[in-house]
């Protein structure tokens, strides 16, 4: 009987747990629980999650936030994220897709403590998500998140943001993606910093797709960029 060859890591397909969380989830909720499971990753007493959410209504300030690009004229509460970038915001209608993950090992496409390949990686996965959709979108050299043609305007526009935080190499915050939030919002700031383009949903290609839509070609697409099967938690 022929010897039968051991899979070598790369070849493994984990799991990860999956979680989406109905309703609106509190903004300092969320900062809670990643920085808790963050931890309990790091000390293995935890498992890598993707978590899927909606906030109401908040501005959250990246490390490089500027005052000068806060406008907020609804008085939205504001929170320090603690995560990179600028100015970002979450509200109703927007998906999170916080992911917390331990980078010290090899994760699909993302070698071990590559966090410009994890970066790469999570654009990957939104563009990716975002086909599946029939929606064409992209990334441009200098501009964090992904980007699209909007078919109102026929100009760039952000469709999803990213703004990540890594603790003795394990990631927390994650990535956001525009399905059907009031757009007028985000005039409430300057989006990442970038003020020469506009912000764009989902639904402006199609009225029909929704949340789940968007969470069903999310777990699509993980597998092909970090090479790990989404399994409910």
């Amino acid at each position: 009987m022929p010897k039968t060859r051991a899979m070598t890591r790369n070849e493994i397909c984990e799991e990860i747990l999956w979680k989406s969380s109905p309703g609106l989830t509190p903004y300092p909720d969320a900062l809670a629980l990643m920085e808790g499971r963050a931890r309990a990753i790091h000390e293995g007493a935890a498992t890598p999650l993707v978590w899927l959410v909606e906030h109401p209504p908040v501005f959250t300030a990246g490390t490089s936030a500027k005052d000068a690009d806060l406008y907020n004229p609804h008085g939205y509460p504001t929170y320090a994220a603690g995560r990179g970038g600028q100015w970002t915001y979450h509200g109703p209608g927007q998906r999170l897709g916080y992911v917390m993950m331990d980078l010290t090992k090899p994760n699909g496409t993302v070698p071990p403590r590559d966090l410009r390949a994890f970066v790469a990686g999570l654009e990957g996965w939104m563009t990716d998500a975002l086909a599946c959709l029939g929606v064409t979108a992209f990334t441009r050299e200098g501009r964090i998140g992904v980007w699209t043609i909007d078919p109102l305007t026929g100009l760039e526009a952000k469709i999803g943001a990213l703004g990540i935080r890594v603790s003795r190499w394990v990631s927390w915050h994650g990535v956001s993606i525009n399905v059907s939030p009031d757009l007028t919002d985000f005039d409430g700031i300057v989006p990442c910093g970038i003020r020469e383009f506009g912000v764009t949903s989902l639904q402006r290609f199609d009225s029909s797709l929704t949340m789940t839509d968007l969470d069903d070609a999310l777990a699509a697409a993980w597998p092909g960029r970090f090479g790990s099967i989404p399994r409910a938690a």
